[in-house]
């Protein structure tokens, strides 16, 4: 597999996912491999490489991008109390896509 989990695997339809939200330019779903009780990633639909490295086209999905977040995240909160929101940079980010977590609960395991 390659540096981009959600390109390669996600958004190709090689991974089923459970979708949670979508636009026409963003995916929000349930991950894959939770590492909490609660765990959703929202992506963009088309390769942007992190947030401090957007790429072409990527400015101009950002607002859609954080808009989905923004609902996800208030959508969590209703139903638990509270939402975290996270992104990664750098060595940090597992997967070179520009992707958020939206979650709640204490880490498993």
């Amino acid at each position: 597999m390659g540096e981009d989990f959600y390109c390669d695997e996600v958004l190709s339809g090689k991974t089923e996912v459970r979708r949670v939200l979508e636009t026409e330019n963003v995916l929000a779903y349930h991950h894959t491999r939770p590492f909490w009780p609660v765990h959703i990633v929202v992506i963009p639909k088309i390769h942007v490489p992190s947030l401090v490295d957007l790429g072409e086209g990527g400015e101009r999905l950002l607002g859609e991008l954080l808009d989905v977040v923004r609902q996800v995240a208030a959508r969590v909160t209703e139903e638990h109390g509270a939402a975290r929101v996270l992104t990664n940079l750098g060595e940090y980010q597992d997967s070179k896509h520009l992707h958020f977590h939206v979650n709640w609960g204490e880490p498993k395991g």
